[in-house]
């Protein structure tokens, strides 16, 4: 397997985890999550922390790293979720800058700007790593399918769509909005751990909002609320950002940094089109039908 082939394929896994926890969060509950590289770049450095200052086994630094950011995602949400959704995006967001403040600025427990190198792998050889990363992803497609399809997702969506009439027949929203924000958070946990074990070091410098943008991205043209849409459209958009990188062979007139802005251009011409005339994305998400209808 080339190296690049196997860099494009791990790249469309992490942003389809991504995608993922993000359409869990907003797209099945209505959460707005803007602060979800935070979350990403928390669990990506309490992995490597753990594997390499701790030296603890790379599997047990992942799943301590999955859960402790499925807890700080449900501690986040907790203090402004009951207010309303547009406080939860605001907080978010405030959680993912300070965040990265303290990683860039604390260089006593971080190493700051300096990053941290030579992360161990949970597998070595490329290929098995890539094969991991598709069964994590498999695994946490399926989880949220079965999530989805469940008592627990069709409120999730009645939620979303009509929070009062939900709230008038006696369900429990807080709960049942910390558990699935929290569930997210596991998933983008996942996708921060393997970002750390995939490029085998880590600096503040790589995590952004445009890793949230990203993730907004796959969930829209996709199509809201549908995880296997979501699966589709992070692939196409990783596909399209990795593809015309070749477009230097034909527009050689154009400079470095203006193909990196047309390549970001043709991805929102094409994010546009789709909201133009397709607006419910690839997919529409999954609905419970009557079998009366049948």
């Amino acid at each position: 397997m080339t190296t690049y082939l196997f860099s494009i394929l791990v790249l469309v896994t992490i942003a389809s985890l991504a995608g993922l926890a993000l359409n869990m969060q907003w797209g099945l509950t209505g959460l707005v999550n803007f602060g979800l590289f935070g979350f990403y770049m928390l669990a990506a450095y309490l992995c490597a922390q753990m594997a390499t200052q701790l030296h603890w086994n790379p599997w047990l630094a992942m799943l301590a790293a999955v859960a402790l950011t499925a807890l700080a995602s449900a501690l986040v949400s907790l203090i402004s979720i009951r207010l309303s959704e547009d406080y939860l995006a605001i907080v978010t967001l405030g959680f993912a800058e300070s965040l990265k403040l303290v990683i860039t600025y604390e260089s006593w427990l971080t190493r700051g700007s300096l990053g941290i190198s030579a992360i161990p792998r949970p597998v070595e050889d490329d290929t098995v790593f890539l094969a991991l990363a598709v069964v994590l992803l498999a695994l946490v497609f399926a989880v949220f399918e079965l999530v989805a399809r469940s008592p627990l997702g069709r409120t999730a969506r009645a939620l979303r769509d009509d929070p009062v009439v939900v709230a008038t027949l006696g369900k429990n929203v807080l709960g049942m909005r910390l558990k699935l924000f929290a569930l997210g958070g596991a998933a983008v946990g996942v996708a921060g751990c393997l970002h750390a074990f995939y490029y085998r070091y880590i600096d503040p410098t790589q995590f952004g909002p445009i890793i949230t943008a990203y993730a907004f991205m796959a969930v829209i043209i996709g199509g809201r609320g549908s995880h296997r849409g979501v699966l589709l459209s992070a692939g196409t958009v990783i596909l399209l950002l990795e593809g015309t990188r070749f477009l230097s062979d034909y527009v050689s007139w154009l400079s470095p940094s203006q193909l990196a802005s047309l390549r970001l251009m043709l991805i929102g011409v094409g994010l546009i089109l789709m909201l133009i005339y397709r607006p419910q994305g690839m997919t529409r998400e999954y609905r419970l039908r009557s079998r009366r209808s049948s």
